[in-house]
């Protein structure tokens, strides 16, 4: 059963990557992409709050459950901002580098030193990163740089490092409630804290924003809708299996998201991103495994 959670998480995501793609294609802002999401996330999850018994969830539950929301809200922010950015198949393979920050916060703050295994893994990971960007140069070190110094990679690195950390509250929220309680507060604080980044950055161009929205609203209830139910399946997941198990399980999501960019995207490159998945698929298991 987890296999198919897993494999329905991944579609639903990818998926999910193409239309949010699609959508900053039509001229609206990545932030404001993310607002009309939570909204649809917050009209679905409504509903379903007469199956909550709201007087029962502790005080630790309502705290990971805000901290998740709100380091999500900036997630999906930085995530949607890459996709407006960066190729479909340059996105996805990145995904391998939530291992190593993952590690980074690791020895950072639990103190934690990586085995040779683990440094192996880095390495693998970063010699599957000369494969992402055509050569800038004549040396791998400058297809590296070419990829650190695109803005839509450091977009993408913010979000992984926001949704990393965030997973952690995210799993904290499962054991102190279930997956439904925690879906529909996330999706419900979401709302107002994107609203709030809107009004900061957009201001007077959110009304312009809502005005180019207004053909699109099927692709947005589409987006909303599997952001939803790929949310759910995350955190079945998280309250069944260890956060390293599962986060190992997502790196299967780059290799579809190669394609996707191929098919919908006509991006370039397309076996040498493909051999890059490959690669840093490896590196990210040995990372997960030490």
């Amino acid at each position: 059963m987890e296999l198919i959670f897993v494999f329905g998480r991944l579609l639903f995501a990818s998926v999910s990557n193409v239309f949010q793609k699609k959508l900053s294609h039509q001229g609206l802002h990545p932030f404001y992409i993310v607002a009309a999401t939570y909204l649809i996330l917050a009209l679905l999850a409504a509903p379903l709050l007469g199956l909550i018994k709201v007087t029962t969830l502790s005080n630790a539950f309502w705290l990971n459950v805000f901290l998740a929301s709100l380091l999500d809200v900036g997630g999906w922010m930085f995530l949607v901002m890459s996709l407006s950015k960066t190729d479909l198949s340059v996105f996805g393979p990145l995904n391998a580098y939530k291992v190593i920050i993952s590690m980074v916060l690791a020895i950072l703050f639990l103190g934690e030193i990586p085995n040779l295994q683990g440094l192996l893994g880095v390495l693998v990971i970063l010699a599957g990163s000369f494969f992402l960007m055509p050569a800038a140069g004549t040396t791998n070190l400058n297809r590296v740089r070419h990829l650190l110094l695109n803005k839509g990679v450091q977009a993408r690195f913010l979000s992984i490092l926001l949704f990393s950390v965030g997973t952690v509250f995210l799993k904290n929220s499962v054991i102190y409630a279930s997956p439904l309680d925690t879906l529909i507060f996330w999706s419900l604080m979401g709302l107002p804290l994107i609203l709030i980044a809107n009004q900061w950055f957009l201001k007077d161009s959110f009304i312009q924003s809502t005005k180019k929205s207004l053909p699109q609203i099927p692709t947005i209830i589409l987006v909303g809708a599997m952001v939803f139910i790929m949310q759910y399946l995350t955190l079945v997941l998280l309250s069944r299996m260890l956060v390293v198990y599962t986060l190992a399980l997502f790196q299967l999501g780059m290799v579809l998201q190669v394609f996707l960019g191929y098919r919908f995207f006509q991006e370039p490159h397309f076996l040498r991103r493909m051999l890059a998945c490959f690669v840093m698929m490896i590196g990210s298991v040995l990372v997960l495994m030490t």
